[in-house]
């Protein structure tokens, strides 16, 4: 088994989004435009809002490709034109295909507005193919309790399985495309891998703290760095 040499690494920027919240941007930026299937990558947060201050993003449209919103920390609500509506709560992931099209808004709740607190989440858009551009749309809504959290072998780190399969197990989002969504959390001082299909690309961007990664040549990232690996070798190396 081989490591996945690094091909890039970048710092995400900060701008604004929907009605003025501030987000991390890994991509794209002017340094990545696009990383294939994926379009875009926001990370908000962690932010502690105080009563009144909760920012989300009003209505807005989506057509031909997907939103997955995972919600680290927070209390959001989701509307949009076909008449659905839900909410998320930490650790929650919500699946939306646009298809054809949608008018869609995603605001914290009642409750956060009302009276303030900490909102920290992840939005990640994924392209649809060619053929399913304008496939209806759908929602699925995956409560924390279904995502599968699963220690690897060496008790060094563990994996929440967001979409995909790794060490044997699926999570329950199906996708148009294959995709392996991984939220990692690495033991301070040990290390970890996570094997990738060969066809696959593979970046990994830091929430928090830093780490080497690589194992030839090793190189140090820290928070808000995403990290792209070539398409060469069978795994992803890492140490906190």
């Amino acid at each position: 088994m081989s490591s996945r040499p690094i091909a890039k690494i970048s710092k995400a920027i900060t701008t604004r989004e929907g009605a003025g919240m501030i987000i991390r941007r890994g991509f794209p930026t002017q340094g990545l435009d696009l990383f294939d299937p994926f379009l875009l990558l926001d990370h908000l947060g962690p932010v502690d809002y105080r009563p009144g201050e909760a920012k989300g993003a009003p209505d807005h449209p989506h057509r031909g490709f997907q939103t997955v919103s995972y919600i680290i920390e927070g209390d959001m609500e989701h509307e949009d034109s076909t008449g659905l509506k839900g909410s998320l709560k930490s650790g929650d992931v919500q699946w939306m295909t646009a298809g054809s099209g949608v008018v869609h808004s995603e605001m914290p709740s009642k409750l956060m507005r009302e009276q303030g607190g900490r909102v920290h989440g992840f939005q990640i858009w994924v392209n649809l193919p060619r053929s399913k551009k304008m496939i209806p749309p759908e929602y699925q809504e995956i409560p924390s309790s279904q995502i599968p959290l699963i220690g690897n072998p060496e008790g060094t780190a563990t994996f929440k399985i967001v979409a995909g399969e790794a060490f044997g197990i699926k999570s329950p989002v199906r996708t148009e495309t294959p995709i392996l969504y991984l939220h990692i959390h690495v033991t301070k001082g040990k290390s970890a891998s996570q094997m990738v299909a060969k066809d696959f690309n593979a970046c990994i961007y830091i929430i928090s703290g830093s780490g080497y990664f690589g194992l030839e040549e090793k190189s140090k990232a820290g928070e808000g760095n995403l990290i792209l690996f070539k398409n060469e070798g069978e795994s992803i190396d890492f140490q906190a």
